[in-house]
């Protein structure tokens, strides 16, 4: 996978970008490119379809958390893996990165090794699913942040609809309660707790009638859509 896999990196700080360029390539990473400015990189993106994006947040012409949704957004790049990479720690940024639609976040300063575990871990995850398109009845269109069951729109607040798609993109794979928080709600939806997702999905259930059944409890860990 190393040899086939083409990464993105994009970084304005022009040391950092060399010094992650030489340990990528030293590691056996071919195909590899650069970019120093957000919007050039989303850019590439579109250009090249990358397998995984190494992406800083603080860029000029679109910050990270702009480019990675953008990507996530976009129906035909939404399977391409993003890695955040950053100086920025507190915890709003890491949530913040991770509800955009990120696979992973490291901080800087980072140790080689680490980064580069963190990178084939992401890489054997293959590309991003995304949600089904029809099951049972029920269509999403992440696109149009729609969603309709058997033909009916669905009225669905912005926290059920992504907590929709994150089970979906992610059918008979149980999710803990605090993987869908860190990874859903978004910034303005404060004094959250794992209760909240335990809300969230109570109101989904019922907007969803009949095919609520698909969304199954796992007593003491989380919720799957049963496989």
């Amino acid at each position: 996978m190393d040899e086939i896999a083409k990464i993105l990196i994009v970084e304005d700080d022009a040391t950092i970008r060399t010094i992650l360029e030489m340990a990528l390539l030293g590691a056996g990473f071919r195909h590899v490119a650069t970019s120093a400015r957000g919007d050039d990189a989303l850019a590439e993106v579109k250009r090249s379809r990358p397998d995984l994006v190494l992406l800083d947040i603080m860029l000029p012409g679109l910050d990270g958390f702009t480019v990675c949704s953008r990507i996530r957004e976009t129906p035909s790049l939404a399977a391409t893996r993003v890695i955040m990479l950053t100086a920025r720690t507190q915890n709003e940024d890491v949530v913040r990165g991770l509800t955009c639609g990120a696979d992973d976040y490291v901080t800087k300063p980072f140790d080689r090794e680490v980064l580069l575990a963190r990178v084939r871990a992401v890489l054997r995850r293959g590309p991003v699913a995304t949600a089904a398109a029809d099951f049972d009845g029920l269509s999403i269109d992440e696109d149009g942040h729609l969603a309709a069951l058997d033909g009916v729109q669905l009225k669905l607040a912005p926290g059920e609809f992504r907590i929709l798609v994150l089970l979906a993109r992610n059918r008979g794979r149980v999710l803990a309660r605090q993987r869908i928080l860190d990874a859903v709600l978004a910034d303005d939806e404060k004094a959250v707790t794992e209760r909240t997702v335990d809300v969230q999905i109570a109101n989904l259930r019922r907007k969803l009638g009949r095919w609520a059944d698909h969304i199954e409890t796992i007593r003491g860990v989380g919720y799957r859509i049963k496989p």
